[in-house]
């Protein structure tokens, strides 16, 4: 009677180990440093946000070789990865024009994430007027590009990066839009 009463113990037991998983982590494209001028001067609007299918989820995906795929169950962003790049964007982007109210609709085309090699986000943005005779005031692409590290830190941390130069390169377009787009830092 003790033995088949340790055996499944045991059996219990080995179950349960093996149903132990890793804890989530999670992470935001938010640094934790914003800088001081934003707060003050912030609003441009985002009408609309769009990523590819494929990353708009919770976890975050990375690149595996050409043509692979990877969904990190263990690596979360903080909320959807819209919701996150919205709030990044939102937190950083700067109007220099405060007499003209301006919004943008971005439509990520892609955002690459490999570990030790680069974080990528590929973005077509159009700024609008808010006035009727301002409507469409610039239509434009940004490709940006930062080498990271092999750990999901040094992606995320290449990722904000690119968010924080896209938010610069928007913000220096709705300052002044009849230059034209501007070049990516």
């Amino acid at each position: 009677m003790a033995f088949p009463l340790k055996l499944t113990l045991v059996a219990t037991l080995s179950l349960l180990a093996a149903c132990r998983s890793d804890p989530i982590e999670f992470h935001t494209l938010t640094p934790a440093q914003l800088p001081a001028n934003t707060r003050a001067a912030t609003d441009i609007q985002i009408e609309g946000l769009t990523v590819p299918p494929q990353v708009d989820r919770p976890q975050i995906v990375v690149r595996e070789g050409n043509t692979g795929m990877a969904i990190l169950e263990t690596q979360w962003w903080g909320a959807s990865l819209v919701d996150e790049l919205r709030s990044a964007l939102t937190d950083q982007m700067v109007n220099g024009n405060p007499n003209r109210k301006v919004s943008v609709r971005l439509e990520v085309q892609r955002f690459d994430s490999i570990p030790g090699q680069y974080g990528l986000i590929d973005v077509k943005w159009r700024l609008r007027g808010a006035s009727v005779d301002e409507n469409l005031l610039l239509s434009c692409r940004s490709t940006l590009q930062t080498p990271s590290g092999p750990s999901i830190d040094e992606l995320v941390a290449a990722q904000q990066n690119n968010v924080k130069r896209l938010a610069a390169v928007i913000s220096q377009a709705a300052s002044n839009p009849q230059k034209g787009c501007p070049s990516t830092p």
